[in-house]
Protein backbone atom coordinates (compact mmCIF):
# COMPACT_ATOMS: atom_id res chain seq x y z
CA UNK A 1 0.00 0.00 0.00
CA UNK A 2 2.75 2.62 0.63
CA UNK A 3 3.75 1.65 -3.11
CA UNK A 4 0.46 2.26 -4.52
CA UNK A 5 0.62 5.40 -2.53
CA UNK A 6 3.61 6.94 -3.65
CA UNK A 7 2.79 5.80 -7.55
CA UNK A 8 -1.19 7.74 -6.80
CA UNK A 9 0.85 10.92 -5.73
CA UNK A 10 3.03 10.87 -8.37
CA UNK A 11 -0.20 11.54 -10.55
CA UNK A 12 0.56 7.77 -12.26
CA UNK A 13 -3.10 7.74 -13.74
CA UNK A 14 -3.36 3.38 -13.98
CA UNK A 15 -2.28 3.17 -10.07
CA UNK A 16 -4.53 6.07 -9.24
CA UNK A 17 -7.65 3.71 -10.63
CA UNK A 18 -6.25 1.03 -9.57
CA UNK A 19 -6.65 2.69 -6.06
CA UNK A 20 -10.31 3.50 -6.90
CA UNK A 21 -11.19 0.01 -7.76
CA UNK A 22 -9.34 -1.12 -4.38
CA UNK A 23 -11.51 1.12 -2.54
CA UNK A 24 -14.78 0.25 -4.09
CA UNK A 25 -14.08 -3.40 -3.53
CA UNK A 26 -16.20 -5.30 -1.42
CA UNK A 27 -13.47 -8.15 -0.44
CA UNK A 28 -13.29 -7.73 3.07
CA UNK A 29 -8.88 -8.01 2.92
CA UNK A 30 -9.50 -5.38 0.11
CA UNK A 31 -11.14 -3.22 2.89
CA UNK A 32 -8.20 -3.37 5.20
CA UNK A 33 -5.57 -2.42 2.19
CA UNK A 34 -7.87 0.28 0.94
CA UNK A 35 -8.29 2.00 4.95
CA UNK A 36 -4.50 1.84 4.85
CA UNK A 37 -4.27 3.43 1.48
CA UNK A 38 -6.59 6.28 2.81
CA UNK A 39 -4.59 6.85 6.45
CA UNK A 40 -1.21 6.99 4.02
CA UNK A 41 -3.07 9.33 1.58
CA UNK A 42 -5.30 11.64 3.78
CA UNK A 43 -3.15 13.91 4.77
CA UNK A 44 -2.40 14.81 0.98
CA UNK A 45 -6.17 15.62 0.45
CA UNK A 46 -8.47 18.56 0.53
CA UNK A 47 -6.61 20.95 -1.19
CA UNK A 48 -9.41 20.36 -4.86
CA UNK A 49 -12.64 22.47 -5.29
CA UNK A 50 -15.67 19.47 -4.57
CA UNK A 51 -18.20 20.36 -6.80
CA UNK A 52 -21.43 17.84 -7.28
CA UNK A 53 -23.25 18.60 -10.48
CA UNK A 54 -27.32 17.30 -10.44
CA UNK A 55 -30.03 17.21 -12.56
CA UNK A 56 -32.95 15.39 -14.24
CA UNK A 57 -31.85 12.95 -16.98
CA UNK A 58 -31.77 15.11 -20.50
CA UNK A 59 -31.14 17.87 -18.90
CA UNK A 60 -27.36 18.16 -20.06
CA UNK A 61 -25.28 17.56 -17.76
CA UNK A 62 -22.21 15.35 -19.21
CA UNK A 63 -22.33 18.00 -22.02
CA UNK A 64 -21.95 20.82 -19.04
CA UNK A 65 -19.33 18.93 -16.90
CA UNK A 66 -17.36 18.49 -20.20
CA UNK A 67 -17.29 22.23 -20.83
CA UNK A 68 -16.01 22.96 -17.83
CA UNK A 69 -13.62 20.59 -17.35
CA UNK A 70 -11.92 22.17 -20.49
CA UNK A 71 -12.14 25.90 -18.97
CA UNK A 72 -11.12 24.73 -15.65
CA UNK A 73 -8.29 23.21 -17.11
CA UNK A 74 -7.63 26.36 -19.52
CA UNK A 75 -7.62 27.73 -16.23
CA UNK A 76 -4.71 25.94 -15.33
CA UNK A 77 -6.26 23.60 -13.12
CA UNK A 78 -6.19 19.48 -13.54
CA UNK A 79 -9.39 18.05 -13.28
CA UNK A 80 -11.05 14.38 -12.27
CA UNK A 81 -14.60 13.50 -13.29
CA UNK A 82 -16.82 11.10 -11.21
CA UNK A 83 -19.71 10.10 -13.02
CA UNK A 84 -21.97 7.42 -11.24
CA UNK A 85 -24.20 5.43 -13.45
CA UNK A 86 -27.25 3.91 -12.59
CA UNK A 87 -27.38 0.40 -11.62
CA UNK A 88 -29.88 -1.96 -12.99
CA UNK A 89 -32.32 -3.08 -10.22
CA UNK A 90 -32.53 -6.29 -12.02
CA UNK A 91 -28.98 -7.20 -12.95
CA UNK A 92 -27.18 -4.95 -11.26
CA UNK A 93 -25.28 -4.13 -13.84
CA UNK A 94 -24.37 -0.88 -15.20
CA UNK A 95 -23.65 0.78 -18.70
CA UNK A 96 -20.62 3.32 -17.61
CA UNK A 97 -20.74 5.44 -20.84
CA UNK A 98 -19.79 8.35 -19.32
CA UNK A 99 -16.20 8.90 -21.08
CA UNK A 100 -17.86 8.33 -24.55
CA UNK A 101 -19.98 11.11 -23.39
CA UNK A 102 -16.96 12.89 -22.68
CA UNK A 103 -14.47 11.93 -25.82
CA UNK A 104 -12.62 15.39 -25.79
CA UNK A 105 -12.24 15.46 -21.51
CA UNK A 106 -11.24 12.17 -21.59
CA UNK A 107 -8.90 12.49 -23.98
CA UNK A 108 -7.02 15.47 -22.25
CA UNK A 109 -3.65 14.65 -19.75
CA UNK A 110 -4.79 17.20 -17.35
CA UNK A 111 -8.29 15.61 -17.10
CA UNK A 112 -9.07 11.98 -15.46
CA UNK A 113 -12.79 10.23 -15.63
CA UNK A 114 -14.20 7.42 -13.64
CA UNK A 115 -16.97 6.16 -13.94
CA UNK A 116 -18.51 3.68 -11.23
CA UNK A 117 -22.07 2.08 -10.80
CA UNK A 118 -24.33 3.26 -8.05
CA UNK A 119 -24.97 -0.39 -6.33
CA UNK A 120 -27.76 -0.57 -4.43
CA UNK A 121 -26.52 3.01 -2.97
CA UNK A 122 -29.09 5.80 -3.08
CA UNK A 123 -28.91 9.11 -2.84
CA UNK A 124 -26.98 9.16 -6.56
CA UNK A 125 -24.11 8.47 -5.75
CA UNK A 126 -21.95 5.12 -5.40
CA UNK A 127 -20.68 4.08 -2.30
CA UNK A 128 -17.32 4.75 -2.14
CA UNK A 129 -17.26 8.37 -4.00
CA UNK A 130 -16.24 10.10 -1.20
CA UNK A 131 -13.14 7.87 -1.21
CA UNK A 132 -12.41 8.25 -4.67
CA UNK A 133 -12.48 11.70 -4.55
CA UNK A 134 -9.65 11.65 -1.77
CA UNK A 135 -7.78 9.49 -4.39
CA UNK A 136 -8.28 12.33 -7.21
CA UNK A 137 -7.19 15.07 -4.52
CA UNK A 138 -3.98 13.26 -3.78
CA UNK A 139 -2.95 12.36 -7.08
CA UNK A 140 -3.00 16.09 -7.73
CA UNK A 141 -6.53 16.84 -9.17
CA UNK A 142 -7.04 20.36 -7.30
CA UNK A 143 -11.00 20.15 -9.53
CA UNK A 144 -12.91 16.93 -8.71
CA UNK A 145 -16.56 17.02 -10.50
CA UNK A 146 -19.05 14.56 -9.24
CA UNK A 147 -21.76 13.94 -11.53
CA UNK A 148 -24.61 11.92 -9.94
CA UNK A 149 -27.30 9.44 -11.61
CA UNK A 150 -30.11 12.12 -12.35
CA UNK A 151 -33.40 10.54 -10.50
CA UNK A 152 -34.83 13.78 -9.07
CA UNK A 153 -35.54 14.92 -5.70
CA UNK A 154 -33.65 11.61 -3.57
CA UNK A 155 -30.78 12.68 -5.32
CA UNK A 156 -29.90 14.51 -2.39
CA UNK A 157 -26.69 12.59 -1.15
CA UNK A 158 -23.86 14.45 -3.27
CA UNK A 159 -24.88 17.68 -0.97
CA UNK A 160 -22.82 15.97 2.17
CA UNK A 161 -19.78 15.13 -0.22
CA UNK A 162 -18.69 18.12 -1.89
CA UNK A 163 -18.49 22.02 -1.79
CA UNK A 164 -20.70 23.27 -4.01
CA UNK A 165 -23.65 21.77 -5.38
CA UNK A 166 -24.98 22.73 -8.83
CA UNK A 167 -28.13 22.29 -10.16
CA UNK A 168 -28.30 21.94 -13.78
CA UNK A 169 -31.94 22.72 -14.61
CA UNK A 170 -34.24 22.40 -18.45
CA UNK A 171 -35.51 25.03 -19.82
CA UNK A 172 -38.41 23.28 -20.00
CA UNK A 173 -38.32 22.73 -16.47
CA UNK A 174 -41.81 23.86 -15.34
CA UNK A 175 -42.71 27.17 -13.25
CA UNK A 176 -42.13 28.73 -10.29
CA UNK A 177 -44.17 26.35 -8.16
CA UNK A 178 -42.89 23.57 -10.05
CA UNK A 179 -39.26 24.43 -8.83
CA UNK A 180 -40.43 24.97 -5.35
CA UNK A 181 -41.27 21.29 -5.49
CA UNK A 182 -38.55 19.79 -5.99
CA UNK A 183 -36.58 19.48 -2.80
CA UNK A 184 -33.17 18.89 -4.48
CA UNK A 185 -33.15 22.53 -5.17
CA UNK A 186 -33.31 23.31 -1.38
CA UNK A 187 -29.96 21.93 -1.61
CA UNK A 188 -28.48 24.20 -4.29
CA UNK A 189 -25.60 26.29 -4.05
CA UNK A 190 -26.28 27.70 -7.83
CA UNK A 191 -28.18 26.82 -10.55
CA UNK A 192 -27.91 27.08 -13.94
CA UNK A 193 -30.30 26.88 -16.71
CA UNK A 194 -28.69 24.54 -19.54
CA UNK A 195 -29.45 24.33 -23.55
CA UNK A 196 -29.78 27.87 -23.99
CA UNK A 197 -29.14 28.44 -27.13
CA UNK A 198 -31.24 28.69 -30.43
CA UNK A 199 -34.74 28.69 -30.27
CA UNK A 200 -34.38 27.86 -26.27
CA UNK A 201 -32.89 31.08 -25.73
CA UNK A 202 -36.24 32.54 -24.58
CA UNK A 203 -37.59 29.39 -22.79
CA UNK A 204 -34.57 29.39 -21.12
CA UNK A 205 -35.03 32.93 -19.80
CA UNK A 206 -38.12 32.64 -18.52
CA UNK A 207 -37.34 29.40 -16.30
CA UNK A 208 -34.47 31.32 -15.45
CA UNK A 209 -36.66 34.16 -13.92
CA UNK A 210 -38.87 31.77 -12.14
CA UNK A 211 -36.09 29.92 -10.61
CA UNK A 212 -34.92 33.26 -9.41
CA UNK A 213 -38.55 34.06 -7.92
CA UNK A 214 -38.73 29.98 -6.33
CA UNK A 215 -35.45 30.60 -4.64
CA UNK A 216 -36.19 33.10 -3.21
CA UNK A 217 -39.12 31.84 -1.22
CA UNK A 218 -37.41 28.89 -0.20
CA UNK A 219 -34.87 28.72 2.90
CA UNK A 220 -31.43 29.97 2.35
CA UNK A 221 -29.04 26.88 2.75
CA UNK A 222 -26.21 29.03 4.68
CA UNK A 223 -27.12 31.93 6.47
CA UNK A 224 -26.69 34.73 3.67
CA UNK A 225 -26.39 32.80 0.96
CA UNK A 226 -27.94 34.06 -2.56
CA UNK A 227 -28.08 31.20 -5.22
CA UNK A 228 -27.17 32.52 -8.08
CA UNK A 229 -29.37 31.18 -11.17
CA UNK A 230 -27.71 31.40 -14.59
CA UNK A 231 -28.78 30.73 -18.14
CA UNK A 232 -26.02 28.37 -20.12
CA UNK A 233 -25.20 26.83 -23.49
CA UNK A 234 -22.40 24.35 -22.77
CA UNK A 235 -21.17 25.32 -26.62
CA UNK A 236 -20.77 28.78 -25.74
CA UNK A 237 -17.64 29.55 -24.74
CA UNK A 238 -18.71 32.54 -23.14
CA UNK A 239 -21.11 31.56 -21.16
CA UNK A 240 -19.42 28.49 -19.68
CA UNK A 241 -16.69 30.86 -18.83
CA UNK A 242 -19.33 32.83 -16.90
CA UNK A 243 -20.47 29.67 -14.93
CA UNK A 244 -17.18 28.62 -14.13
CA UNK A 245 -15.79 31.93 -12.57
CA UNK A 246 -19.10 32.20 -10.79
CA UNK A 247 -18.16 28.91 -9.22
CA UNK A 248 -14.65 29.96 -8.32
CA UNK A 249 -16.24 33.39 -6.72
CA UNK A 250 -18.86 31.00 -4.71
CA UNK A 251 -16.03 28.85 -3.61
CA UNK A 252 -13.87 31.66 -2.70
CA UNK A 253 -16.77 33.36 -0.61
CA UNK A 254 -16.76 29.94 1.43
CA UNK A 255 -13.18 29.79 1.83
CA UNK A 256 -12.72 32.99 3.30
CA UNK A 257 -15.78 32.89 5.59
CA UNK A 258 -14.57 29.89 7.54
CA UNK A 259 -17.51 28.08 6.13
CA UNK A 260 -15.76 25.62 4.00
CA UNK A 261 -13.41 24.20 6.98
CA UNK A 262 -16.53 23.39 9.07
CA UNK A 263 -18.32 21.90 6.17
CA UNK A 264 -15.39 19.74 5.23
CA UNK A 265 -15.08 18.74 9.55
CA UNK A 266 -19.09 18.11 9.22
CA UNK A 267 -19.04 15.62 6.03
CA UNK A 268 -16.07 13.95 7.56
CA UNK A 269 -17.76 12.85 10.54
CA UNK A 270 -21.54 12.37 8.56
CA UNK A 271 -19.79 9.85 6.17
CA UNK A 272 -17.96 8.25 9.47
CA UNK A 273 -21.36 7.89 10.36
CA UNK A 274 -22.50 6.54 7.29
CA UNK A 275 -19.97 4.17 7.65
CA UNK A 276 -20.59 2.42 10.84
CA UNK A 277 -24.27 2.06 9.33
CA UNK A 278 -22.83 0.03 6.67
CA UNK A 279 -20.50 -1.97 8.58
CA UNK A 280 -23.32 -2.60 10.50
CA UNK A 281 -25.53 -4.16 8.07
CA UNK A 282 -22.20 -5.96 6.50
CA UNK A 283 -21.90 -7.99 9.95
CA UNK A 284 -25.22 -8.96 9.42
CA UNK A 285 -23.22 -11.50 6.58
CA UNK A 286 -21.60 -13.14 9.35
CA UNK A 287 -21.77 -16.74 8.39
CA UNK A 288 -23.34 -17.85 12.48
CA UNK A 289 -26.32 -15.12 11.54
CA UNK A 290 -27.28 -16.52 8.18
CA UNK A 291 -29.66 -19.32 9.47
CA UNK A 292 -31.30 -16.81 11.65
CA UNK A 293 -31.87 -14.15 8.69
CA UNK A 294 -33.43 -16.59 6.79
CA UNK A 295 -35.91 -17.57 9.41
CA UNK A 296 -36.82 -14.37 10.93
CA UNK A 297 -37.26 -12.92 7.38
CA UNK A 298 -39.76 -16.13 6.42
CA UNK A 299 -41.10 -15.26 9.45
CA UNK A 300 -41.87 -11.18 8.91
CA UNK A 301 -42.83 -12.08 5.35
CA UNK A 302 -45.70 -15.09 6.55
CA UNK A 303 -46.50 -12.49 9.06
CA UNK A 304 -45.74 -14.06 12.08
CA UNK A 305 -43.35 -11.25 13.68
CA UNK A 306 -43.72 -7.45 13.11
CA UNK A 307 -40.99 -5.83 10.94
CA UNK A 308 -39.79 -3.90 14.26
CA UNK A 309 -39.37 -7.22 16.37
CA UNK A 310 -37.48 -8.62 13.48
CA UNK A 311 -34.96 -5.87 13.67
CA UNK A 312 -35.03 -6.28 16.93
CA UNK A 313 -33.80 -10.24 17.01
CA UNK A 314 -31.40 -9.52 14.63
CA UNK A 315 -29.48 -6.79 16.45
CA UNK A 316 -29.64 -9.01 19.53
CA UNK A 317 -28.16 -11.37 17.68
CA UNK A 318 -25.49 -9.22 16.26
CA UNK A 319 -24.45 -8.23 19.85
CA UNK A 320 -24.27 -12.21 20.84
CA UNK A 321 -21.80 -12.50 17.79
CA UNK A 322 -20.04 -9.29 18.21
CA UNK A 323 -19.56 -9.41 22.50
Amino acid sequence: MTTLAEQVRAGDRRSLARAITLVESTRADHGDEARALLDELLPHTGRAMRIGVSGAPGAGKSTLIEALGLAAIEAGHRVAVLAVDPSSARTGGSILGDKTRMAELSRHPDAFIRPSPSGATLGGVARRTREAMLLCEAAGFDVVLVETVGVGQSEVAVADLVDLFLFVASPAGGDELQGIKRGIMELADLIVVNKADGDLVPAAQRAASDLRKAVHLLRPKRPGWTVEVLTCSAFSLEDVARLWEALVAAHGRLAESGALERLRAEQAVSWMWSEVREQLLARLDDPGLRDLKERVSDAVAAGELSATSGARRLLDALDDVTA
